[in-house]
């Protein structure tokens, strides 16, 4: 039987984080399947600001794929209306303004995302490491989801670095993705290989591991043995992570 088609059938995904407080390792995701609350503290409406959104965006989906009620809040400075036209334009889910929420809801786990540096609220803190760009927010024109592909392609300790070098290599990577989903998808549909399924969230299970799924990603795209149809629902199921709309050229001309 070829690699990709081993089975894993025992294989129980729990999302581990970094407590960025302690160190320790912590479930993200509470023992008993209640609400977890995953709430953002950003100072400003610019890159950086929008990085610490994008992570907790990323996180949110991970909870839902595994399973996880989440509910989000966003504790913002003043620029809420350039912060809200970003996560817009950028495709993060929206999160309810905390000025306008209650208390809480008897959730049974709390999870702060900041930026690095930031104190928040006692709880488990998950931090953000700045974006050095020439220039704040999102560019003018273009396709936000390469700016999105940018900051998901460090893990969420590392400094990003924007310049044109790091923009362009998304943009290449983006166009060339989407072009072979809209060819993979006039293939027969095959199911998910099991070994990309379990790489994909023994990944972004390991305290978010973003970039290992686009290395993932990347070995889909290239192992010869995996069926054109498979590739195309493994990368339609990433993309429920990664948010990229990676399906957007189907059914477009060539």
């Amino acid at each position: 039987m070829p690699a990709y088609g081993r089975v894993h059938a025992y294989a129980r995904w729990v999302l581990s984080i970094i407590d960025a407080r302690t160190g320790a390792s912590v479930d993200a995701a509470p023992a008993r399947r209640g609400l977890t609350r995953v709430e953002v503290h950003v100072p400003g409406s610019g890159t950086g600001s929008l990085r610490v959104l994008l992570v907790a965006d990323v996180l949110v989906r991970a909870l839902e794929l595994g399973g996880t009620p989440v509910w989000g809040v966003l504790n913002a400075g003043s620029e809420h209306a350039e912060l809200r036209s970003g996560v817009t334009a950028l495709g993060i889910r929206p999160f309810e303004d905390r000025r306008d929420v209650g208390p809480g809801l008897g959730e049974a786990q709390v999870l702060h995302v900041v930026g690095e540096g930031d104190a928040p609220p006692e709880g488990v803190r998950i931090a953000v490491a700045p974006v050095h760009a020439a220039e704040p927010g999102i560019p003018e024109g273009g396709d936000p989801a390469v700016l999105r592909l940018a900051l998901l392609s460090r893990r969420r300790a590392e400094p990003v670095t924007l310049d044109a070098a790091a923009l362009a290599e998304a943009r290449a990577t983006l166009v060339r993705w989407r072009r072979a989903v809209a060819a993979w998808a006039q293939r027969p549909s095959r199911p998910i290989p099991e070994e990309a399924r379990t790489r994909l969230r023994g990944a972004w299970e390991d305290d978010l591991d973003v970039p290992a799924v686009l290395q993932v990603l990347t070995w889909v795209e290239t192992e010869s043995e995996l069926p054109d149809g498979a590739r195309f629902e493994t990368y339609a199921y990433a993309d429920r992570l990664l948010g990229l709309d990676l399906t957007r050229d189907i059914g477009s001309p060539a």
